[in-house]
């Protein structure tokens, strides 16, 4: 039962982290990760995942509002990595002595919790609960002034203790004595050995002097053993949590509102990655009787973007992030699932319409009302008409599930599905016609147009292309909308800004450019008619060189020049 359970686990994780890399939260994690200093605290960002209980969220969402709240007012609190110090501290508590190096770590580690305590005290002026978490550490004075006292620049200072310091006193004088009884110690070598014995006897002395104060340091360091845990572990958790808060003014984010209504509304929303300065905001609303969006558009026109956004800003809320919008309110899911990209795989044979397939079908799997689909390019990599016709009963099956989903399709059949089913409705991105550029805006209750026969006549496709394409697309006698074959060609004429009686509407042709041509070997072919013109004595000239000869037989009675 144990190894069942954590076989499901492991196969939510694999799961997740590849929807993790697929929405880009991955890299969202790389840049949070660079705002902490301790290495727990980067691990639990690795770690973080969307949670599902609806009062812890809320509790974590607090926590990254105040952090933000704290930096903006009171600056950067002094964070430090307490890496290596739970080790100090075990040997301590085992009863071995640290050195002068070790215990300088250790004072250094509570200075660190004296200094957050302090900042954390000084934020208490504002309106959160952050501050109060100075009263879980204890900056353990005694013990710092001690080593403080005793310890310097790396070694145990001379004013350690009385004894200690009398004890290098004698070491000096004996080593001076010795010093200037070099000069004769030829004439005196018993005495200076002598003397030498003497310095050997105090420096044992200075020794096991130094060994006391260290052991008694270390003693005092076992002793606050738990106290110097709960502040790393203290550290850690406020190093996370400020993490979140960087992370948040460093993206330009705003405190989502969380609901479990199936309601999302995105205001302004942009993604983290793109530059901030040249993003189009996205405006984004679903759920209150809306389940399902199609969005449509031209190619490049930023559909896939979309609907990344909006899903990692869900994930990045339910992680208990602030997102990168204006206003939102978002709504919390059971999970995320996508099809996004081609999904190719050669090592297991899927072609690009087979992965789709694949990850379509286990979307499927694990949907529910809950849950938030995102899949891009919906049917596409196989016959349009079949493609289609899965595309539309794809979104039968979302549709039944009662969750969340948003789609992008070129198909203008499930544009037409979208416009006839309740609860699903179509958008656009917009197009500048003039710039043959796309706006990134996305327009809800709209569906949108390719502009393939707009785009490829502005870039210099002739008209009796433009309408043969027209045929063949929308078919013998009509198209799926019921206009007949003449007036869809002529709609289509005139979205690429043409009318079919327009100068411009004539039957012009591709104009051929210069290209290279292949230049064939030329065949020599033995003419004697030719030779034949020809007698001795003849003057001629030969190519290349273009110089003037006679012509003789040669030994083998060949017609040759001279």
């Amino acid at each position: 039962m144990e190894n069942n359970k954590k076989i499901e686990n492991n196969k939510i994780k694999t799961t997740f982290n590849k929807i993790e890399k697929l929405l880009e939260l991955d890299k969202i994690k790389e840049k949070w990760a660079e705002y902490a200093f301790t290495d727990k605290a980067k691990q639990q960002i690795w770690d973080a995942e969307p949670f599902l209980s609806e009062t812890e969220l809320g509790l974590r969402l607090a926590e990254t509002t105040e952090a933000r709240l704290l930096i903006e007012n009171a600056g950067n609190p002094p964070l430090v990595s307490f890496e290596g110090i739970d080790d100090l501290v075990l040997v301590a508590r085992k009863g071995g002595c640290l050195n002068a190096e070790q215990l300088e770590n250790i004072r250094v580690a509570l200075v660190a919790v004296r200094r957050l305590k302090d900042y954390l005290n000084r934020c208490k002026q504002y309106v959160a609960s952050l501050p109060y978490y100075d009263e879980n550490f204890d900056a353990l004075d005694d013990v710092r002034e001690m080593i403080q006292l005793q310890i310097r620049n790396g070694r145990v200072d001379d004013y350690a203790s009385k004894l200690l310091r009398s004890l290098r006193a004698d070491i000096e004088h004996a080593e001076l004595k010795m010093r200037e009884k070099a000069d004769a110690v030829m004439k005196a070598n018993k005495e200076c050995m002598s003397d030498s014995f003497s310095l050997q006897l105090l420096k044992i002395d200075e020794e096991n002097e130094e060994r006391r104060i260290l052991y008694s340091l270390s003693g005092m360091v076992a002793d606050a053993a738990d106290t110097m845990e709960q502040n790393a572990r203290m550290m850690e958790k406020l190093d996370f949590i400020f993490s979140k808060g960087k992370l948040s003014l460093e993206y330009g984010c705003t405190k989502p509102r969380i609901n479990t209504d199936r309601y999302i509304r995105l205001k302004d929303g942009r993604h983290p990655l793109m530059d901030r300065d040249t993003c189009v905001p996205l405006q984004f609303e679903i759920g209150k009787g809306i389940y399902g969006i199609v969005i449509t558009g031209p190619n490049t026109g930023g559909k896939t973007v979309a609907i990344k956004t909006v899903a990692l800003c869900c994930m990045m809320a339910q992680c208990g992030l602030h997102v990168p919008c204006a206003e939102a309110d978002i709504c919390m899911n059971s999970n995320f699932l996508c099809d996004i990209g081609d999904g190719q795989n050669i090592s297991e044979n899927l072609s690009t319409f087979s992965a789709h397939i694949t990850n379509v079908l286990d979307i499927l799997k694990k949907v529910n009302k809950d849950s938030l689909v995102i899949m891009d390019e919906l049917g596409s990599g196989t016959d349009p008409a079949e493609g289609m016709g899965i595309a539309v009963a794809i979104l039968d099956e979302l549709k039944k599930s009662g969750a969340l989903f948003l789609v992008t399709t070129h198909y203008p059949e499930v544009k037409q599905y979208a416009e006839r089913e309740e609860g699903i409705v179509n958008a656009r991105m917009t197009f500048d016609k003039e710039s043959l550029k796309p706006l990134y805006n996305l327009v809800i209750g709209e569906a949108g147009e390719s502009c393939a026969f707009y785009i490829a006549r502005r870039l210099g496709m002739p008209v009796s292309m433009l309408r043969r394409a027209a045929k063949e697309a929308y078919g013998q006698g009509g198209d799926k909308t019921g206009r007949d074959e003449k007036e869809r060609i002529t709609q289509l004429l005139l979205e690429s800004g043409l009318q079919e009686n327009s100068a411009d509407a004539t039957d012009d042709d591709i104009k051929k450019e210069y290209v290279p041509k292949i230049q064939k070997k030329k065949v020599r072919v033995n003419n004697q008619a030719e030779a034949d013109k020809f007698v001795l004595g003849d003057s001629v000239m030969v190519y290349p060189d273009k110089k003037k000869c006679a012509i003789r037989w040669n030994a083998n009675s060949f017609l040759t020049v001279r």
